[in-house]
């Protein structure tokens, strides 16, 4: 089977920045976010459970009303759980089918900011951890969602570190402070792996 890498990271580490590279080298990157989104929207075995789980108005003509249901999981720590372990169930099961189809390639990568709570690691078989210093997390992060330090911090406080310890998985670092070479450090992963760097026409070569 191709190997699975975990591309992951605090909020406003630069993960997004390390797979759009990936992406633009030819690499296959799973978007968690995006692709949870997605299932939420478009699988009617979601709508089902969050109607039965959580309440019956989260669904109304097959749409779920995201207000409603953010305030009703985030003011309930029971129904947030129930929430994520019916998404991230879903996704689990999407990445393998994902991962399956794309099995022609050397490397596949999942981006995912919340590794361990979706147990994710599970499914994987190298971790790259996106790093920068907190006080360059918390300035990205505010900018790219408008959002305030305050709210910034309480999310950061909110995600788990990920460890080789807890993992028992291959990790590698990926400092992206403004300053490091983001890009040669990713080339030279890759290198590590055997698989040669990237050409500039933007795909792999077997």
């Amino acid at each position: 089977m191709t190997p699975l890498i975990a591309i992951t990271g605090g909020i406003g580490s630069g993960k997004s920045a390390v797979c759009r590279c990936l992406t633009i080298w030819g690499f296959p990157v799973y978007d968690c976010d995006s692709r949870a989104k997605r299932l939420m929207d478009s699988d009617p075995g979601i709508h089902l459970r969050l109607r039965e789980e959580i309440s019956p108005a989260t669904v109304v003509n097959g749409v779920i009303d995201r207000p409603l249901l953010a305030d009703i999981v985030f003011s309930d720590p029971s129904k947030l759980a129930t929430l994520n372990a019916i998404v991230h169930r879903r996704v689990t099961e999407d990445i393998r089918r994902w991962r399956a189809h794309h099995s022609s390639h050397p490397l596949l990568f999942v981006e995912t900011a919340i590794l361990l709570e979706s147990n994710l690691h599970r499914e994987v078989d190298e971790i790259w951890l996106v790093d920068a210093p907190e006080e360059t997390r918390l300035r990205r992060a505010c900018l790219r969602d408008n959002a305030t330090p305050a709210r910034i911090l309480a999310r950061m406080r909110r995600q788990r570190d990920v460890s080789r310890e807890e993992t028992g998985l291959p990790l590698h670092i990926i400092t992206n402070d403004g300053d490091s070479p983001v890009m040669a450090r990713v080339a030279q992963l890759l290198a590590d792996r055997f698989i040669p760097t990237p050409s500039l026409g933007g795909q792999w070569k077997n």
